[in-house]
């Protein structure tokens, strides 16, 4: 079997694809005041681009396809994209990664058309407090959503926070947690608050080392979990009287890139070799028609050779991405 691979050693079976810019919510740490459409910006990649990168991922070997934004499920084609990339041979899972907004409506629909799994954002299960890190009030519908998920057997169910210090990071919120997962078969993870090229004062504001969750664990019995194949960059923690698993995605620790496994595509098509990275190329003008295909199959392998040993994100080497929406964070 052929795979995507770099010049450290590294392959790459899993890939990222941002379907949209557009988000409904305005998250302190993303988009503070909101999605603003920009001047003069390319169109969204259309569901037979889409379609061509995913042929020629799944004969690079790629297995795995996340479907991100923005906030993907804003876009009304979004089950078509789906249906479209679970048909292609050789994707084996195709996910998605969604703040929850329309989770009440599109769960059923998501679990027909065998979305193989779904990471929702909650950052925090206090209704007040989530108000305040996402601007919105929608806490109880997003979890009314998970209940239908749950409520159907749905079970590859991952759940996303951002840690932000004296916001979600007390022992009380982190027992909060606890207690749910302890009925509940999901997968929490707290993610580091990463500096982007916007957010310099909020970052000083708000990051605080993943370190204390982790210490957190510890104290607590949770035992580290050996990854999987293609797994993203979460350190698992596992205990057997829960039904779920914590985990803890710490980009600023030294080793962060040395387990990399999966590439991005933005939502005008630009291949992204890094999150933190501040160049990408574009594949548009080889998305038009299918004759192209292995042309972009040789464009795409042919980027592995720049990409960087590490983005060194621990030594502050912060890239130039103004926000995560806008490259599928």
């Amino acid at each position: 079997m052929v795979h995507l691979k770099d010049n450290f050693g590294r392959t790459f079976p899993y890939f990222r694809i941002s379907i949209t810019d557009v988000c409904n919510f305005k998250c302190g740490y993303c988009l503070p005041d909101g999605y603003q459409k920009p001047k003069n910006k390319k169109t969204f990649l259309t569901l037979d681009e889409i379609r061509r990168i995913g042929i020629a991922l799944s004969e690079l070997g790629v297995c795995k396809i996340r479907l991100t934004g923005g906030e993907p499920t804003v876009r009304k084609d979004f089950l078509d994209i789906v249906k479209n990339l679970k048909s292609l041979p050789g994707i084996k899972k195709v996910v998605m990664t969604t703040n929850g907004y329309n989770l009440k409506q599109i769960a059923r629909p998501l679990i027909e058309n065998k979305i193989d799994g779904i990471n929702i954002s909650i950052d925090s299960l206090d209704k007040e407090k989530f108000k305040f890190i996402t601007g919105m009030d929608k806490l109880e519908d997003i979890l009314a959503g998970l209940k239908i998920l749950q409520e159907n057997n749905f079970k590859k169910i991952k759940i996303n926070a951002v840690l932000l210090k004296g916001v979600n990071d007390s022992e009380e919120d982190f027992n909060n947690w606890q207690q749910f997962i302890k009925s509940n078969y999901v997968d929490f993870r707290y993610i580091e608050l990463m500096q982007t090229g916007d957010n310099l004062d909020y970052f000083k504001k708000y990051h605080i080392s993943a370190n204390i969750f982790r210490d957190y664990l510890v104290k607590n019995d949770w035992i580290h979990q050996t990854a999987g194949f293609d797994s993203g960059p979460a350190k698992s923690y596992i205990r057997k009287d829960f039904s779920g698993k914590f985990g803890i995605i710490a980009p600023y620790s030294k080793d962060f890139c040395k387990s990399c496994n999966r590439l991005r595509i933005t939502a005008q098509g630009d291949l992204r070799l890094c999150l933190f990275g501040e160049t990408g190329i574009s594949l548009r003008a080889l998305l038009q028609n299918d004759n192209q295909i292995t042309e972009l199959k040789n464009l795409i392998n042919n980027q592995l050779n720049f990409k960087k040993e590490s983005h060194y994100l621990e030594l502050g080497n912060t890239g130039l991405t103004p926000h995560l929406a806008s490259i599928g964070g």
